[in-house]
């Protein structure tokens, strides 16, 4: 094996630092990406817990007081001291009922010391609770011993899932319990307008008991099901109290499994045919005995990291290539001066006559730079440069301010002008593409373009030319969505290009204006006019041949010709002719585009 040259070994050596700087500023995107994202999830998070315990709280507070305040009406007490009494009982029956309607409870009933319903507003319905004993029910219990109940369950006789408040019914004027009323509360409503606020907040939601079983949900499938395992005690509990009826419970399976007490854990969780991860952050709601869980998805953040490790990589090597090609200009040109000394030194040693024979030498040096040149500009990569001068000012312009956005907390605008540069770079890759079409045969990606939104597009390229030239923009679009078939990225470059010679143009003009009109009615017709010196009558024929250019117009001659090949590809035509009061009228005639067409 031959051993490595100096010069093998310094590229080895750059190669590999810029992959390991490239691969530095890939984890580290990374890092800061998932964790800033993080914590704004668990901020946003919090702040939506809140706001759902808070509307929870506003709808269970509102049926707190009614069993309390229907405990004062004598017909209660009068009902429980003469059970036997059918008008008294039917009388309240009708009053409950009533009570029911304008309270928009799920039910109100009046059950007797031993637990058993004797008065019902459900009196004719066929699940009615009149005779049933409901004992076993901690809100009886709670009722019984004079404090006010409250207890969530799935009722046994109608299978609803509801929230109960008791209260205890007193013998008139003496502090004898003889019974109890019970206010049930339909669970379903409230997790429906639950279920609305989450869907407005992007995320979902559970609430579970003590036992960590969930009885209210945004999500279906987790609804009734356990998070932590349902082991044998566990399921004997449930089948005694008696909680939830008849309904199974079965498990909600999580990875990893779930912790209690834990906030901002993050878990894989089911939701339909699809597995989503979630931050969990979760609050206690005391009086109701709730846990409140939100859970927030992170799929967003995830989705969003591939672009950005994009986008920083594509500035890293930016960078990168930058300084490389910066220090190889810097030994270039001190090897150009080195040999311009050299031959200094010589030629005053030289006779005349060598002198002589020196300045023929130099006129041929001077024909064969200018032959070199030539072959440069019939070289399509070296026309890059000119092609992609102004997307980078622009990617420039909005990283610069993304850091001032940053820096003042400005997340929204910077998430905007990120999007923006991602469009960008996307665009240089695509501008880079459109340069080996001139030379060989590319069918591009053709769609339905809106004009007004491409021409848009292609102002924000050159917006920062025409700022700094002190052009003035006269844009003149029509309203509605007008649109014609082709690639809306090589539209896009036609528009760049005009409008930049335009300001180009317009460098040594006193009145600096740039002028576009779209009309037309069979045809589109796109006029972009510039107050600059205008085209010489000779030059007109010749203006969109390869590799031409003039004085007043700088670049490598290519923009003008690749131009008429993308519009003529769109079965269109570029003219070019000067306007009566000066400057040049560059005018895109397209077919419009009609849905039936296709």
């Amino acid at each position: 094996m031959l051993p490595m040259t100096p010069k093998a070994k310094k590229r080895l050596f750059l190669t590999i630092v810029l992959l390991v700087g490239l691969f530095l500023t890939l984890k580290l995107t990374y890092w800061v990406h998932l964790h800033q994202g993080k914590i704004d999830i668990q901020a946003q998070s919090e702040k939506q817990l809140k706001e759902l315990v808070s509307f929870l709280d506003g709808s269970l507070s509102r049926y707190e007081s009614i069993p309390h305040v229907l405990s004062t009406n004598p017909m209660l007490a009068n009902v429980l001291n003469d059970p036997q009494n059918s008008n008294k009982v039917q009388e309240l029956n009708l009053y409950l009922e009533e009570i029911q309607h304008v309270t928009e409870a799920s039910d109100i009933y009046l059950i007797d010391e031993r637990g058993v319903a004797i008065a019902a507003s459900n009196w004719q319905q066929s699940f009615s609770f009149i005779g049933k004993n409901y004992s076993f029910r901690p809100y009886y219990s709670d009722a019984i011993s004079g404090n006010l109940g409250r207890y969530y369950a799935v009722g046994t006789s109608s299978d609803k899932r509801g929230f109960y408040f008791s209260y205890p019914i007193y013998q008139q004027g003496g502090k004898e319990i003889l019974g109890a009323i019970i206010v049930k509360v339909d669970i379903s409503g409230i997790e429906q307008q639950s279920t609305s606020i989450a869907i407005a907040g992007q995320y979902q939601f559970l609430i579970s008991d003590p036992e960590d079983i969930v009885f209210i949900s945004s999500v279906d499938e987790w609804r009734l099901k356990s998070l932590t395992p349902l082991t044998e005690i566990k399921q004997r509990t449930l089948d005694t109290s008696k909680r939830y009826a008849a309904r199974p419970i079965g498990e909600l399976l999580m990875k990893p499994p779930y912790e209690s007490g834990r906030q901002a854990m993050i878990y894989q969780l089911q939701t339909g045919k699809e597995h989503e991860q979630y931050m969990d952050n979760h609050q206690k709601m005391s009086k109701a005995g709730w846990q409140v869980h939100i859970f927030a998805p992170i799929n967003p953040l995830m989705t969003s990291l591939p672009a950005l490790m994009l986008l920083s990589a594509s500035i890293y090597l930016l960078l990168a290539l930058s300084i490389l090609f910066s220090a190889e200009r810097r030994r270039n040109l001190h090897r150009m001066q080195l040999a311009q000394s050299l031959l200094e030194q010589r030629v005053e040693e030289r006779t005349q006559d060598l002198q002589q024979a020196n300045h023929q030498l130099k006129d041929t040096q001077d024909e064969l730079i200018q032959a070199a040149k030539l072959t440069v500009i019939g070289s399509l990569a070296a026309s890059i440069n000119h092609e992609l001068n102004q997307p980078l000012a622009a990617i420039r312009s909005y990283a610069q301010n993304t850091q001032t956005f940053l820096a003042r907390n400005m997340q929204d605008k910077a998430l905007d002008n990120i999007k923006i540069i991602i469009e960008l770079t996307d665009r240089l890759a695509d501008i880079v593409g459109q340069f080996k079409s001139f030379t060989r045969k590319s069918q591009g990606t053709d769609s339905a373009t809106d004009i007004g939104r491409c021409l848009k597009q292609a102002l924000t390229i050159v917006q920062p030319a025409i700022d700094k030239q002190g052009v003035e923009l006269d844009v003149q679009l029509p309203s509605g969505n007008y649109q014609v078939w082709g690639d809306k990225v090589r539209l896009q470059q036609v528009f760049v290009n005009i409008m930049s010679n335009a300001v180009v143009a317009m460098q040594q003009s006193v009145k600096r204006q740039l002028i576009i009109r779209v009309t037309g009615k069979d045809k589109f017709c796109i006029s972009i006019q510039d107050t600059g010196p205008g085209v010489r009558e000779s030059q007109i024929e010749k203006i969109f041949e390869p590799y031409f250019t003039t004085s007043e117009r700088h670049g490598l001659g290519l923009g003008l010709s690749i131009s008429q090949r993308i519009i003529e590809s769109m079965q269109g035509q570029i003219n070019v002719a000067n306007a009566e009061d000066g400057g040049a009228i560059f005018q895109i005639i397209l077919p419009i585009y009609l849905l039936e067409e296709r």
